[in-house]
This record gives structure tokens, C-alpha cells and sequence, in this order.
């Protein structure tokens, strides 16, 4: 592991192999390691690189406001990477698309698995359900005082929501999971203040502007208003290409390991021999 000085934090990141670049950007619900076997993978004829976003893994913190797809973006500079693919999972791929219309000089190709999207509106049930299945896992007096870092969490707070968000996202959450899944409830609940912020105009108006050829990866059994997500981006962005994993959740990357480096590779490889 290697720390770099992007933006005011120290982002904690890896890099191997070399060829044309990809980046690689986690779930809001993982770290880096989200990508291991992918990283290893195509290290044999790529340039890959992936990194803790500031506030999860083992990158710093750092108060205020802050816009993840700015850091992705200032990653690249530290690094001297002119131009690179931006693998992005979940919110991953959100701020991959945000970096794809703020400087598509800079983005050749995107690879948006079970991915959000800035500025969609996530419909009632999806906020019941989240409410419902993850958040009644610890007492609603003590989220809050954890949110306003007025208590230390309890242990016990952290392993229930950690299998409560597994469940909720994954259908068969290995170890690896519930780890990523408690460091980022400890540090959510122990890290600083901040306020991420977002481009604007927000890109949910704006898919039609994203120019990178683009690869939209479901899982077939992930929550359902995230899977409508991957609609709006298969039909939102010209020629993108769409591949739906049957037995996959919302983390494809750690469910379906060899599926997912299997597509990346072929998709990857074929942008980089020009067909």
C-alpha cells in the first residue's frame, strides 16, 4: 500500500502492471479490496490502479465539503495518468460518471457495475425497505447520537449493521464483505464531519453527454430500484453496451469474480485494439 496527497487527504491507493490505465473505484459499501481478483487479473496487460476514497479504508479523513469525482480526477494527476478507464462499482460508478462529464479528455472508456447515479431520486420503497431491513438493526436514539459523533459506537452497533447491509445488498455475503462493511460503519460513525457534493448540472439530466464507450454490468439479483439505475444508464448513454450477471447482487466484483474480470477483459482489450 502507498499513500499520495490528493486534494488535502492522503488517499491510500495500489498499482500494478503496465499498458493503458484503469482505475479502479469502490462501492460505498466496500474499500479497495473490493477489486482484488480484477486488479490481479489484468495486471498482466494493463496499468491498474485502485485506491481508498477519502474516509473509507485506509485513506485519511478530512472535514468539510468535498467532491469524491474531484479526488478521482486529482488521483490521476498525482499519478501522471493522461487519460484511463474508470472501473466504477455502485457509487464507484456514479462518481466514474461525474469524472466522465467534467473532463472526458480524460476518461476512455467507463464500466459501470450495479451503479448509482447523482441527482436520481430513489423512489418511497426504496427508502422503506432500506429503513425496514437495515436500519432497524440498531435503535433509532443511538444512530443518531453515532451520526452526530455524540457516542462511541458500540461493537455490537457496528457487526448489526454491517449484516444488515449485507443482507440487504448481497444474497450470499462472504467474510470479505462483512469486513469492508464494518470498517466503513466505524468510520462513518467515528470520522469527521464532512458534506460530499456533487457536479452539477447533475449527471441523471445529462447521459446523453457522456462520449466514453461504456459497459453498464447488472446484477440480476440486486435490489430492484438499483437495478432500474442500470436501465437509465444502458438506455441513457449512446452505445452503451449492457451485460446482466443472472446470479449477481449489487457487489458483481466479489460475488462473480472470474464473470466480472472476464467482461472487463474483453471489453477493456477491444477499446484498447481500436475495434
Amino acid at each position: 500500500m502507498t499513500e499520495i496527497r490528493v486534494n488535502g487527504v492522503d488517499l491510500a491507493y495500489d498499482e500494478a502492471g503496465a499498458g493503458p490505465a484503469v482505475v479502479f473505484v469502490h462501492a460505498g459499501a466496500a474499500d479497495r479490496r473490493l477489486w482484488n481478483h480484477q486488479f490481479a487479473a489484468l495486471a498482466d496487460g494493463f496499468r491498474v490502479i485502485r485506491y481508498d476514497q477519502r474516509g473509507f479504508g485506509e485513506s485519511g479523513d478530512a472535514p468539510g465539503d468535498h467532491h469524491h469525482y474531484r479526488d478521482l480526477l486529482g488521483l490521476l494527476d498525482a499519478l501522471d495518468v493522461d487519460r484511463a478507464a474508470l472501473v466504477g462499482c455502485s457509487m464507484g460508478g456514479s462518481y466514474s460518471i461525474e469524472a466522465a462529464l467534467a473532463a472526458p479528455e480524460r476518461v476512455a472508456a467507463l464500466v459501470l457495475i450495479c451503479s448509482g447515479l447523482s441527482g436520481h431520486e430513489w423512489p418511497e420503497s426504496m427508502r422503506e425497505r432500506a429503513a425496514r431491513e437495515v436500519h432497524s438493526a440498531v435503535p433509532a436514539e443511538r444512530l443518531r447520537a453515532y451520526a452526530a459523533r455524540t457516542r462511541e459506537p458500540d461493537p455490537a452497533d457496528v457487526e448489526a449493521m454491517a449484516r444488515a447491509q449485507a443482507r440487504f445488498l448481497v444474497p450470499e455475503p462472504g467474510e470479505l464483505v462483512l469486513d469492508m462493511l464494518r470498517g466503513v460503519f466505524r468510520r462513518t460513525w467515528t470520522g469527521p464531519q464532512r458534506t460530499e457534493r456533487h457536479l452539477e448540472p447533475a449527471p441523471v439530466h445529462r447521459l446523453g453527454e457522456v462520449a466514453a464507450p461504456t459497459l453498464v454490468i447488472n446484477g440480476c439479483r440486486d435490489v430492484s430500484e438499483i437495478q432500474r439505475v442500470s436501465d437509465l444508464l444502458s438506455g441513457g448513454i449512446r452505445g452503451a453496451r449492457r451485460v446482466d450477471l443472472p446470479d449477481a447482487g449489487h457487489l458483481p466484483p466479489v460475488e462473480r469474480p472470474e464473470q466480472v474480470t472476464a467482461e472487463l477483459r474483453a471489453f477493456l482489450t477491444e477499446r484498447h485494439s481500436g475495434r
